[in-house]
């Protein structure tokens, strides 16, 4: 089975037991940052995921980094996944229960990548008409990439907007190339 499959069967078992619980919020908070911390931190993770680290080691690993910084639910999460020798699906079970969370609360992730910086009034408009067709909250990541020369790309999901002058004249330099044959 991959290991999107068992991750995603793991975060369904955790969402289904924080709802439970009335802990989904801070079920959310914790697995957030566990992602966070492992990106930042990818040796962490290279530990979770060697067969040859011993289960016992990992979860040393695990309760001096994120005891008292995670609920004991999560912890209490991290141990079955260790014990049951799926520490390797960990970071994907952590991801995906982000993105299940994301779309039981209709949370939808969208990134706009534009050749200056946005004012707070274009991000505002932005969200707002993405929140207008998706009908759902919208957390927006905005990044500047120089070479766009001008306009944006927006991606939501897999849906992509691509306004940039550097498409544009990409697509006019193919048209007269396909002319011109």
């Amino acid at each position: 089975m991959s290991e999107l499959t068992v991750g995603s069967r793991y975060a369904k078992s955790l969402i289904d037991l924080a709802i439970e619980q009335n802990a989904l919020e801070a079920t959310q908070q914790d697995m957030a940052f566990f992602v966070r911390t492992l990106k930042a931190n990818p040796e962490l993770n290279a530990v979770l995921r060697n067969p040859i680290i011993s289960h016992d080691k990992k979860l040393k690993v695990l309760e001096g980094v994120f005891t008292d910084r995670v609920s004991a639910n999560t912890l209490a999460f991290f141990k079955i996944m260790i014990n049951k020798g799926r520490g390797e699906v960990l970071f994907s079970a952590a991801k995906e229960f982000i993105n299940q969370y994301n779309i039981k609360q209709k949370i939808v992730n969208a990134k706009v990548v534009s050749a200056a910086p946005l004012s707070e009034a274009n991000k505002q408009q932005i969200v707002a008409d993405v929140q207008s067709i998706a009908g759902a909250q919208v957390n927006l990541h905005a990044v500047v990439d120089p070479s766009l020369i001008g306009g944006f790309v927006l991606t939501v999901g897999d849906r992509q907007i691509d306004t940039s002058v550097a498409t544009s004249l990409k697509r006019l330099q193919k048209d007269f190339a396909q002319k011109v044959v």
